[in-house]
């Protein structure tokens, strides 16, 4: 379609006679959702769609993406279906503002219930409802699992076509040795593959909804696998996860995508690179303030000194989550620190547009309190950073 064709359907779409006046408050509602829906499809028709690969500032993403920065609310795994514990969620979502929408992790059985069948009706369910409330809905698909009897991949993936699809890694609270959980063998090209598959679909069904603001994956740390892994298994691993990642930005051409990211430290210059250059967020899974191998400032650089230097390139998205409540280091040796102090770091350490605060009962009404408060008000992105990032060259908001 050529620029003066577009113009004259941008003009139709929108001229008087097709806004109707005097409309209920339902019909206004309604009206507005469906205006959004047009803006959005619109903005994609006059921008061309593609990726291509420049330099770190300069716009790599050349589709206009989705962009609503703010407070997003995790929910526990428990409650992401349930009806009691989503009518709460929602409810204190109406009632803060500042509340952008929800972050969910799904694991690939439950979206892949067999070879190719897949089942995203939760996803679809999810979205209708927040959208109802004017709400966003972000996605995590899990690579890890950290309960050993948890059965997160697809029973045809445990075949030796896939080389049994998973493996195990230690327990660093329990004796050498005893799993811990479970992470996919992504080395294996064929695993590999049916990831990229479910990606494309996931893509074909949400990309274009401009209430499905984002779509991510698990931390990078593989933890200490029961059976030591070669240096090419290893390798495998990370290289694929970067392949997972070009296929995201391909095939959510307008949606924000990133990568939670934590160790190996020897790794993360070239890794987030990685993700730069294809113009991948940096998330990661815990805001700890004293973790001294997050923190860490020598080369190997801890994960947590590169969020800075991103600020305004990338789309930047630490998350707290329920230990990062209860104390500054994940050992236990630090100190308990307020709902403020989380919020302190990582606005302003973290330079952070996105933060996905754990839904903890024990603690979502410090939460709730905070995020209510004037500061968090006054903004859409709830004092967070808004800025488009450089990666992109245009944003939706």
């Amino acid at each position: 379609m050529n620029s003066n064709n577009q113009a004259l359907l941008v003009t139709s779409l929108l001229s008087p006679a097709t806004i109707k006046p005097n409309l209920s408050i339902a019909g206004k509602q309604a009206h507005r959702a469906a205006l959004i829906v047009l803006l959005f499809i619109i903005s994609m028709m006059l921008t061309p769609w593609g990726v291509v690969h420049a330099g770190a500032t300069t716009p790599v993403v050349t589709t206009p993406v989705k962009w609503h920065p703010g407070h997003y609310y995790s929910l526990m795994d428990h409650g992401k279906n349930a009806s009691w514990y989503l009518s709460m969620v929602y409810k204190e979502l109406k009632a803060t503002p500042a509340l952008r929408g929800v972050h969910i992790r799904y694991s690939w059985a439950e979206l892949e219930t067999s070879e190719g069948v897949y089942n995203f009706s939760a996803i679809a369910k999810r979205l209708s409802e927040v959208s109802a409330i004017d709400k966003r809905l972000i996605i995590m698909l899990e690579l890890k699992s950290f309960d050993p009897l948890d059965e997160f991949v697809p029973d045809y993936i445990k075949t030796s076509a896939y080389e049994g699809g998973i493996f195990e890694y230690e327990n660093h609270n329990s004796t050498p040795n005893s799993n811990g959980g479970k992470n996919i063998k992504l080395w294996n090209p064929l695993v590999r593959d049916r990831l990229v598959a479910l990606i494309r679909a996931l893509g074909n069904r949400f990309n274009s909804n401009p209430y499905f603001e984002g779509i991510g994956l698990t931390e990078t740390s593989m933890a200490i696998p029961v059976v030591p892994l070669t240096s090419t298994q290893i390798n495998g691993y990370y290289d694929n996860i970067i392949e997972l990642q070009q296929q995201m930005r391909k095939h959510f051409p307008n949606t924000v995508t990133f990568q939670f990211t934590n160790y190996p430290r020897p790794i993360l210059e070239s890794f987030i690179g990685s993700l730069n250059a294809m113009g991948a967020g940096l998330g990661g899974p815990d805001t700890f303030l004293e973790e001294p191998g997050l923190l860490f400032p020598n080369n190997p650089k801890g994960v947590y000194n590169y969020y800075p230097q991103l600020s305004g390139i990338v789309p930047l998205a630490p998350s707290v989550m329920s230990g990062n409540y209860k104390n500054t280091r994940v050992d236990g040796t630090g100190y308990q620190p307020t709902v403020a102090e989380l919020l302190t770091f990582a606005r302003d350490t973290l330079k952070a547009n996105y933060i996905f605060w754990m839904r903890n009962p024990d603690y979502s009404p410090k939460v709730l309190e905070l995020l209510n408060m004037r500061n968090q008000k006054i903004t859409p992105s709830g004092g967070l950073d808004p800025t488009c990032p450089s990666v992109y060259s245009s944003c939706i908001n």
